[in-house]
């Protein structure tokens, strides 16, 4: 063993090994074969497992070109699902020798017009590759400048800015909502839409839309809101006010703006499911958590962080990311049920 104050070099493993540094690198670089002879390379990989040697994965990035690092844009920190994204991505990154920076583009705008100072302003030298989600064209052009691999995530396909796009099967998801609450004999619809500019959402209005209109007798008024539980609080609440009849089916584009719905309700005296059914998206721990439990589409953001960093190191490797969105699943629970007769 080398000197315990010493940290051992490929000239050590090499000597040890009784080969050269040149062949020491082929090995320990896995590009050996052809090269090397499978004897010779497992005596280097046993020299090094001897000496505990570990290579200078800075230097030899850095010889690369390569930082071996991924940027990961999401519009906020704060909230379970895009924990959940990134805790996937980094799993999968971890694997391949990949790190994960995260960083918020605050409320969707740009990075340049940010409060706080861009610490990525170099992105194109800081890291290899980036995964956006929700993100503006302006954003994306401030963080890549069109010199980065992309991903992204939650993104129209057709109008795609990256290299890859990887989606949930959102347009499911609501195909399910719909399906579910027409099932239970509801025709008078509210839905509770963020205010958020975002493929995903248009996606969500208009494919709740196709599917209520397409049932005889059904109406669909829509009211909109930030995501916060405040904001769907008001705006649930000055919708079910309106005069005529009153909605039978709320149906929210997140959980936290279900949470509002439900408050709204009970300001006017109104209980769920028994005066209005409520559906949520995203199955947050906060869905199980109100009374009744959320009827809602489950989203595995884990799983979708694991494939937006797939697709990347595909993108990286030169080959094609995997095709097809991601499935959802409704989760049916106490927050709907057939409409009543008021």
């Amino acid at each position: 063993m080398a000197p315990s104050s010493t940290r051992p070099t490929s000239r050590d493993v090499a000597q040890r090994a009784g080969v050269s540094q040149a062949a020491v690198s082929l090995v320990l670089g896995d590009k050996w074969r052809g090269r090397v002879s499978a004897p010779t390379a497992e005596r280097v990989r046993q020299a090094a497992r001897d000496l505990g040697y570990r290579p200078n994965l800075a230097a030899r990035n850095l010889r690369l070109g390569r930082t071996r690092t991924v940027l990961l844009v999401v519009p906020v920190l704060t909230t379970e699902f895009f924990a959940g994204v990134y805790t996937g991505a980094a799993r999968v990154a971890a694997g391949h020798g990949f790190g994960v920076v995260l960083y918020p583009s605050p409320e969707g705008r740009p990075l340049r017009a940010a409060p706080i100072p861009d610490p990525f302003a170099s992105a194109q030298a800081a890291v290899d590759g980036v995964i956006a989600s929700s993100m503006t064209a302006d954003a994306l052009t401030a963080i890549r400048g069109d010199q980065l691999p992309l991903v992204m995530l939650d993104s129209d396909p057709a109008g795609n800015l990256g290299a890859a796009t990887v989606n949930l099967d959102i347009a499911d998801g609501v195909r399910q909502i719909a399906e579910h609450l027409l099932g239970l004999g509801h025709r008078r619809f509210l839905h509770l839409a963020a205010d958020v500019p975002s493929w995903t959402f248009e996606v969500r209005a208009r494919e709740l839309a196709a599917r209520v209109r397409a049932v005889p007798g059904t109406t669909l008024r829509t009211a909109r809101a930030p995501i916060s539980i405040d904001a769907a609080l008001t705006a649930a609440e000055a919708a079910l006010s309106r005069p005529g009849p009153r909605p039978t089916a709320l149906v929210c584009d997140d959980d936290k703006m279900a949470a509002g719905a439900y408050k709204a309700l009970r300001r006017l005296g109104l209980r769920v499911p028994d005066d209005v059914s409520v559906t949520g998206l995203d199955d947050l721990a906060l869905a199980t958590a109100l009374d009744p439990e959320l009827t809602t589409v489950r989203l595995d953001a884990e799983l979708f962080g694991e494939h937006g960093m797939r697709a990347l190191l595909a993108v990286l490797e030169g080959s094609t990311p995997e095709a097809g969105d991601i499935p959802v699943e409704l989760v049916v629970r106490g927050s709907t049920a057939p409409p009543g007769t008021s």
